[in-house]
């Protein structure tokens, strides 16, 4: 029995001929201002996409040029970046301190488009995070202060110890944002739509910025 994971195998031409045949085929995207854009796929993901469809995958490079990339959240989007939160001594925190570029991916499978997001990396201010940080649930409050996040966790006793004593700390009273936790802003220079069709002949639009406004491209699929 082979233990090789079970790959779907690529689509045949009778399935390509049946999306195609099941619905009108969209028109060419057009657009002057990619946050625009953003916004209304974002709106359609939100209304489709089963779980979080503000979930991206995020791209660093650590201090030896190797990539690495997780999923985190998208918390707000506009003309002056994205931002996500997380705690600044995690690997990523430490990562964008040493290297303040990133490559953001959205995936929406249920869409089946993507966005690409390329740029340079800039802290929120202060008033910013403590904002966001006030509208997290109490317990996720408390496990901002409880996670060393991306350090070694000896055994689950000693996070559920940690989230026990800081819940004894602060009470019922107020939980402040940590020290450690905070947010970034990916400032894009590039940020490309990608949308699925038919026999991997896909659409592929770019902006790209231009001092304070943006060109636009297509791309071969």
């Amino acid at each position: 029995m082979s233990d090789k994971a079970a790959i779907p195998p690529s689509p045949s031409e009778d399935d390509y001929v049946r999306q195609v045949t099941a619905a009108e085929p969209p028109p060419l995207l057009s657009a002057q201002d990619p946050f625009e854009l953003f916004a209304e796929w974002m709106k359609e993901a939100a209304a489709k996409e089963p779980n979080d469809p503000n979930g991206m995958a995020l791209a660093t490079v650590d201090e030896s040029g190797m990539p690495d990339v997780r999923m985190v959240l998208l918390k707000d989007a506009g003309p002056e970046g994205f931002v996500f939160y997380t705690n600044l001594g995690s690997a990523k925190g430490r990562q964008l301190a040493a290297n303040p570029k990133a490559s953001l991916l959205f995936h929406w499978k249920s869409l089946r488009r993507q966005v690409r997001v390329r740029g340079t990396v800039t802290p929120v201010t202060p008033e910013e995070a403590d904002a966001y940080f006030a509208t997290r649930a109490r317990p996720a409050q408390i496990g901002a202060w409880a996670s060393d996040q991306s350090q070694q966790l000896p055994d689950r006793l000693a996070l559920e110890k940690r989230i026990a004593e800081i819940g004894l700390k602060f009470g019922l009273g107020k939980v402040p944002r940590p020290p450690h936790w905070s947010g970034f802003r990916v400032q894009p220079e590039v940020i490309e739509f990608w949308r699925d069709r038919p026999f991997r002949l896909h659409e592929r639009l770019v902006f790209v910025r231009v001092g304070e406004g943006w060109t636009t491209q297509r791309l071969y699929p």
